[in-house]
């Protein structure tokens, strides 16, 4: 009994001397060690998502709704070069060097795919996307800026179908609702050619053109992101900012390269000087208009880019349609436009099928997080 008192009293002297030896080597003019912060919360993550998702949408919306008021500007003041009109709208992807080049500070682990396959992916998709811009550089010459914006919007319907057959995305209700709505948009505007055609800034017979190259320009557009988004799937195996912003670069480079040939090969490069002295409101409202229709349609590339990484094609698309509605009614205070009956159903219309639309990708948001939780109960269940 006293050789245990004995031991549980060296014990604690022992504890004793330890403590006051540590306190005699702790400085107290030494602020105490810092420590470590605690990791983001899962509300925090969600947040910053939220945020930049919400700046890609700004981006996207701003940027194009610029860029195709200015193109219908470049057109109204006297400007009619088709390739030069063609070339602005990817002539500004150095803008988006800069973001790529920062982003290979990041390591990823992205298996890449041989140069030679990247190479013909991304010249294969910059030669549509040239043909795209060329096709949207006709519409917007021969027809009004406000039914053109309106036959852009069925470029959700084509994303819609080729979204199902490139993609496996599913029909419902819903979806063929906003194609039928947004078909019937655009056939309301086609049907009415002859009253706008006699408009004195559309050559006689130009206007059935003008309808058919954007209403060809917006399936090509869709087709480019149903196969972008292939191309993540397949080719890439992964989906990356820097793959991203590689692509956009690369396909845009290709895409100038296409446009500048076409500027050559046609012999409007002689006219531009003559083009720009004539322009009606000057040579520095020239410069400032293409200028400014190239950085757009770059800051409108950033949302796209970023919504694809953030998000999906799909729905980058879909922020895309959303701007389609504004620009006529800035068409019709900047460049008076004619906004009559028909107009006005076909907007509604086109509203109308973006609301389903949008309504069935909430659907679908919801059905992915209660599958989600089901799983995650399903996981905690047998492991235990």
């Amino acid at each position: 009994m006293r050789e245990r008192e004995r031991a549980s009293s060296f014990c604690l002297l022992k504890m004793g001397e330890e403590l006051q030896l540590h306190i005699r080597e702790v400085d107290p003019t030494q602020p105490p060690p810092s420590e470590p912060p605690p990791p983001p919360t899962t509300t925090s993550k969600h947040w910053k998502w939220w945020l930049t998702v919400t700046f890609n949408i700004l981006s996207l919306l701003v940027g194009q709704t610029v860029a195709t008021l200015l193109g219908r500007y470049y057109y109204s003041k006297g400007g009619n070069s088709i390739w030069l009109a063609t070339i602005v709208q990817s002539l500004g992807y150095p803008i988006l060097l800069i973001p790529l080049i920062l982003s290979f500070k990041t390591k990823t682990s992205i298996t890449r795919p041989p140069l030679q396959k990247l190479s013909l992916l991304y010249a294969s998709l910059g030669l549509l996307v040239g043909f795209d811009n060329l096709l949207y550089s006709y519409g917007l010459l021969y027809l009004p800026l406000s039914t053109y914006s309106l036959v852009c919007a069925t470029q959700l319907a084509f994303n819609t179908v080729f979204s199902r057959f490139l993609n496996g995305q599913r029909f419902t209700h819903l979806v063929l609702n906003s194609v039928v709505l947004l078909s019937v948009s655009a056939s309301l505007l086609g049907v009415r050619a002859g009253s706008e055609a006699g408009n004195a800034r559309i050559p006689p017979g130009k206007y059935a053109i003008g309808f058919v190259c954007t209403l060809g320009a917006s399936a090509a557009y869709s087709l480019l992101l149903s196969l972008t988004q292939l191309s993540f799937e397949k080719v890439m195996r992964g989906e990356t900012y820097r793959v991203v912003l590689e692509m956009q670069v690369s396909t845009s480079a290709v895409a100038s390269c296409v446009a500048l040939v076409g500027l050559f090969a046609s012999g409007e490069w002689r006219t531009l000087k003559g083009e720009m002295n004539d322009f009606e409101a000057g040579r520095a409202a020239y410069v400032a208009a293409l200028v400014g229709t190239a950085v757009g349609w770059q800051v409108s590339a950033i949302g796209v880019v970023g919504l694809i990484f953030q998000v999906s094609s799909l729905f980058s698309n879909v922020i895309s349609t959303l701007a389609l509605p504004v620009v006529p009614v800035f068409a019709v205070i900047f460049f008076h436009d004619k906004m009559d009956g028909v107009k006005v159903m076909a907007l509604l219309l086109a509203l109308w099928g973006f609301a389903s639309y949008m309504y069935q990708h909430y659907i679908d948001d919801l059905e992915a997080k209660k599958a989600k939780k089901a799983s995650t109960r399903n996981d905690v269940s047998n492991s235990s």
